[in-house]
């Protein structure tokens, strides 16, 4: 049974809501009008400022994620504020402007949950693919997988951070110390990580569709020393290569790039099938490694980081009913840095 929303907020949230849902992968997303869902015991209520669009949605929606729970409301980017609390939530209180990312929910008990890498959880529960999303007026989430979010950014600007932010720094962090970085693929991720590796002095290379100008301009205006298409090699060999594009062919040309010692990441949750490739360019202790997911120490990290640079993200806003257009011109590749939902 639901209990009442919060007295003092009963006013502000009204029995139902506009919401984009996934009804079916490969289908375009229905608007639907839903009820407003009800927090439950250590979640929160909130009234969804901006939601950012991620590849990852573009991957759910085009059906290339396994075992979705549908209907889906999809997005987990979100910037939102509190307006009710479950039982048991008492470090967060309704007015809080809160954030959302892509995990949503672990047990907490498994040795991945104990050792801080809960990202690894076997029983992880991920925002806007098994449990809805942002791409609505409201939604709920875990309090415990919740970030503060300062009032003065700007929710579309800010609502990037919370995954193409975050998934970026995990990233990046994987690369160590590496002074010479290549980012392959310059989409929402690379665009912030480009910005936080110049400040940390590392020479960023980007790496972009043949022939895109546009991406290779915008990459030069935010720092990268060096421009390329992905299959070309930089002047220097990278000590490590951070590859966000979902494009398996980039692992090779990626090690083909790396120095030896090096590191190649692969930060995506969906990539393409890695062809194979000959011993030779992964040998002289070349690593190869993935980045799954996100720990609440790095959200704690990196949005501590982030005003320090500090990070500007680049945004096209789109109304809420336009999540199916702001997914196609992801798909086509014809956005600068990040598509953002603003309900």
């Amino acid at each position: 049974m639901n209990r009442p929303l919060h007295s003092s907020h009963q006013d502000a949230c009204p029995a139902t809501m506009r919401a984009m849902v996934l009804e079916r992968p490969g289908m375009p997303l229905q608007a639907r009008e839903l009820p407003v869902p009800r927090p439950a015991a250590g979640q929160v209520l909130l009234r969804v400022e901006a939601c950012g669009v991620c590849r990852t949605d573009l991957h759910l929606v085009d059906g290339e994620l396994p075992d979705p729970v549908l209907p889906m409301i999809p997005g987990h980017e979100i910037v939102g504020r509190v307006i009710d609390v479950g039982p048991g939530v008492d470090d967060v209180s309704p007015g809080q402007r809160m954030g959302v990312p892509w995990l949503g929910w672990t047990c907490g008990h498994c040795a991945f949950c104990a050792s801080h890498r809960e990202n690894l959880c076997d029983s992880a529960r991920f925002t806007g693919y098994q449990i809805h999303g942002g791409y609505a007026e409201y939604t709920v989430a875990d309090a415990r997988y919740c970030f503060p979010m300062a009032e003065a950014l700007d929710a579309a600007e800010a609502a990037p951070l919370l995954c193409a932010g975050l998934i970026g720094y995990r990233a990046l962090t994987m690369a160590g110390d590496a002074r010479r970085i290549g980012l392959y693929g310059f989409g929402a991720a690379a665009h912030i990580i480009a910005q936080v590796a110049a400040w940390q002095g590392r020479e960023v290379h980007a790496f972009t569709r043949k022939g895109d100008a546009e991406s290779q301009a915008f990459a030069r205006q935010l720092g990268a020393c060096w421009v390329g298409a992905g299959d070309e090699c930089p002047p220097r060999p990278l000590e490590a290569a951070l590859i966000f594009a979902p494009a398996g062919e980039l692992v090779p040309a990626a090690l083909r790039a790396t120095a030896k010692g090096g590191t190649v990441v692969c930060a995506g949750i969906h990539m393409s099938d890695i062809p194979s490739f000959p011993y030779s360019i992964l040998w002289g202790e070349r690593r190869i490694v993935s980045v799954a997911n996100l720990t609440r120490r790095d959200g704690e990290e990196f949005l501590a980081l982030a005003p320090k640079v500090p990070v500007r993200t680049e945004v096209t806003r789109f109304a809420l009913e336009a999540a199916n257009d702001a997914l196609e011109r992801l798909r086509r590749g014809a956005l600068q840095g990040a598509a953002v939902l603003l309900p």
